[in-house]
């Protein structure tokens, strides 16, 4: 028995998140937590659900996410990147949609160092 698995890496600021999707019912899990447990901001939520939205794949994957660095905010974004990535890895079909609300790139802008 072998099981389809479907990996995205994501990163924004100094977050980077690995994600594993698997077809299942739509549970996802981030650091071993409910997603909402993790994420406490609904804004945060809404962020990374936007490629599973965009796709209307939102319960045909199990998505587990192992996310580190930076902040919430960072980790969120990184963990967009990484689902949208792993949509496509699923569908090379979803890159017209996904491509075109812009969630295949990568957010480059960093924290600008202090001057004095």
């Amino acid at each position: 028995m072998s099981t389809t698995q479907y990996y995205g890496t994501g990163r924004r600021k100094s977050s980077v998140a690995r994600v594993f999707m698997t077809p299942g019912t739509g549970k996802v899990m981030v650091n071993k937590l409910p997603l909402e447990q993790y994420f406490d901001r609904k804004s945060l939520v809404l962020i990374l659900r936007q490629p599973l939205e965009v796709t209307e794949t939102g319960n045909e994957f199990d998505i587990y996410i192992n996310v580190n660095g930076g902040g919430k905010s960072g980790q969120a974004g990184a963990v967009r990147l990484g689902i949208a990535r792993a949509l496509l890895e699923a569908n090379p079909e979803f890159r017209p949609t996904l491509k075109q609300r812009g969630l295949l790139t990568r957010d480059s802008r960093r924290v600008e160092r202090k001057k004095y």
